[in-house]
């Protein structure tokens, strides 16, 4: 579903992904698909989308999946890898919960190019604060 002005509001707080061009699509249960305008600014020296875009914008679709619906999950632990240069000018990343306990979470992030193909995956076990 499209996410409530409420949400959208609430994560432009995330000012580092947002100013950075990340936004939210859709959000479901423990869920979140966010994506992201590839413009120069996101190139390394060798033309390629940089490392940090990929992991920013994964970042982001899981604090909003573990947090739209209820505040207080961080990220603990986080890797990502990169699975091959993107294509096209648009960033997809899909955060699907893998699994939900009472203290932490397991999020799976793809990150897919414009054209679908998989360009990095992320794994990230988050910790409930609150």
């Amino acid at each position: 579903m499209k996410p409530s002005e409420e949400t959208v509001r609430l994560f432009e707080n995330d000012r580092f992904a947002t100013e950075n061009g990340a936004v939210i699509e859709e959000v479901d249960d423990h869920y979140a698909r966010c994506t992201l305008r590839v413009e120069e600014r996101h190139r390394n020296a060798m033309g390629a989308v940089m490392g940090g875009v990929y992991f920013t914008l994964a970042d982001f679709a899981f604090a909003v999946a573990a947090n739209w619906q209820e505040i207080g999950t961080v990220s603990l632990t986080s890797d990502i890898a990169y699975l091959g240069t993107a294509k096209g000018d648009r960033l997809t990343a899909e955060a699907v919960c893998v699994k939900n306990g009472r203290t932490t979470s397991y999020y799976r992030i793809e990150v897919k190019d414009e054209f679908g193909k998989l360009a990095a995956i992320v794994n990230t076990t988050g910790y409930k604060k609150a």
